[in-house]
């Protein structure tokens, strides 16, 4: 860890001292390095975390999309200039790096979230050390491979992007050390809290993506056959394993029926398609270890106790691989319910109006993704507005998972509230100063305060 951060600081006062937008160049030059390598990053990807090669290749497609986006960014960081209240003075904002950042990642996007930190966090000039999940480490060594030949190609050092494998001593030692400036996180709320004090205890800086109970309402004004593709995909889309799945369906008490025979319908058809991850016509994959499928088998036993009828699934196949399931006979405040667990189980419940939708949606812990069906404007603007969705991701007629690099990707409450990506989530990799110059002989004092 220490030769990690000594060559990490050693990289950041050269790094920092290159203009940002040939640090753009730089970000522009990985992007391209990354494409070459498209497809095998992206079935190692599927070999090492279990999911199907469409989505592996996508997941490094997301990391050369960032790169794309970084590239723009590193020519626009946006200060201010400030109308001074005092004659002959210039008031300004302005941004610079952080230094020396920690980014922890996790197991089910091996890739994409390290290439939302490390590209934006890159271009405003800071450098890294990176904590990949200790059960994706070639993924970790390959992405780590390419960005180095990139920054040594330009004679530039590696150590801009560190990577220093290990556990939790790795993660401890990141939040507590004072000379890492930001700590981004990508975890279970559970941990996250703990990483979070740690590095409060010291003044640090945090970015927090946490766990997220995920909610669609469907309205009884909804295309039907657009949610039942939508649903499909977010419940068991990486086998239940991302941070915005779908884990709570909430329908209008007049399509529930109908809605649901469609769903079991259609995870019918999804079991025709469970195979190895890395075979070509595979829609459904396993869970990502042991300790899942553990999980995954508490949560079903929890919620049948807790008077939930099975509707599909409901049982592990072989090795890791999981039925995906669907749960109804649950009220929506129910403990299971309200639990998140990383795994393809969705409970259906249900909504006589969109006031009460939205306040189930609402009453979790988490606050990261949600989304409603419906073709009524009134309602739209109502779920997007102050009493609406409380969640970081708001969406309408679209599925709670595959959000786009181009937003601030994040949620709010016990999601942590940070935010990775796109829009001014740079603003997180920074720090602001507000300047004021004083281009006179004069010294007036600001509020007309009068000291002689």
């Amino acid at each position: 860890y220490e030769a990690c951060l000594k060559a990490a600081e050693e990289a950041w006062q050269v790094w920092a001292d290159v203009p940002a937008p040939h640090r753009g160049e730089i970000v522009r030059q990985i992007g391209e390095e990354l494409r070459n390598y498209l497809v095998p990053l992206g079935k190692l990807v599927s070999l090492e975390m279990g999911k199907i090669v469409p989505e592996g290749v996508g997941e490094v497609q997301e990391y050369v999309d960032i790169c794309d986006y970084a590239v723009g960014l590193s020519r626009m960081f946006a200060g201010k200039v400030i109308p001074s209240e005092r004659p002959g003075h210039a008031l300004m904002e302005n941004w610079n790096p952080l230094g020396v950042i920690g980014i922890i990642t996790a197991f089910n996007f091996p890739v994409a979230v390290y290439g939302w930190n490390s590209a934006i966090a890159m271009a405003c000039g800071n450098t890294m050390i990176w904590k990949g999940a200790p059960t994706t480490p070639l993924t970790s060594v390959a992405i780590t491979k390419c960005v180095a030949q990139v920054l040594e190609k330009n004679s530039l050092p590696g150590a801009i992007s560190a990577l220093c494998q290990g556990g939790t001593d790795i993660g401890e030692k990141l939040a507590s050390d004072p000379r890492i400036k930001l700590v981004s996180f990508t975890g279970s709320t559970e941990v996250g809290k703990k990483v979070a004090m740690k590095v409060q205890e010291r003044f640090g800086k945090h970015l927090l993506e946490l766990g997220g109970n995920n909610a669609l309402i469907v309205n009884e004004d909804a295309d039907l056959d657009m949610v039942v593709r939508s649903a499909v995909f977010a419940c068991v889309g990486t086998a239940g394993q991302r941070c915005t799945t779908l884990r709570r369906l909430i329908l209008h008490e007049s399509i529930y029926d109908e809605v649901l025979e469609r769903l079991k319908k259609a995870y019918g058809s999804i079991m025709t398609r469970l195979g190895d991850p890395l075979d070509d016509g595979t829609l459904y994959g396993p869970l990502h270890s042991q300790q899942s499928v553990k999980n995954y088998q508490t949560t079903i036993k929890d919620a049948v106790s807790a008077g939930g009828k099975i509707e599909f699934g409901g049982n592990v196949l072989n090795g890791n691989y999981v039925e995906p399931t669907i749960v109804t006979g649950l009220t929506h405040n129910a403990g299971v319910v309200h639990r998140e667990t990383f795994a393809p189980i969705v409970y259906i419940l249900k909504c006589s109006s969109l006031d009460e939708g939205i306040a189930v949606n609402n009453e979790v812990e988490q606050g990261l993704s949600s989304s409603i069906f419906t073709t009524d404007l009134g309602n739209v603007f109502q779920w997007l507005g102050p009493k609406g969705s409380d969640c970081g991701i708001v969406n309408v007629n679209i599925p709670t998972s595959g959000a786009e690099i181009g937003g601030a990707f994040g949620g709010e409450k016990a999601t942590g509230g940070g935010r990775e990506s796109g829009s001014d989530a740079w603003k997180q990799y920074m720090r602001r100063s507000t300047c004021t110059i004083n281009y006179t002989k004069e010294l007036p004092l600001a509020q007309v305060i009068k000291f002689e």
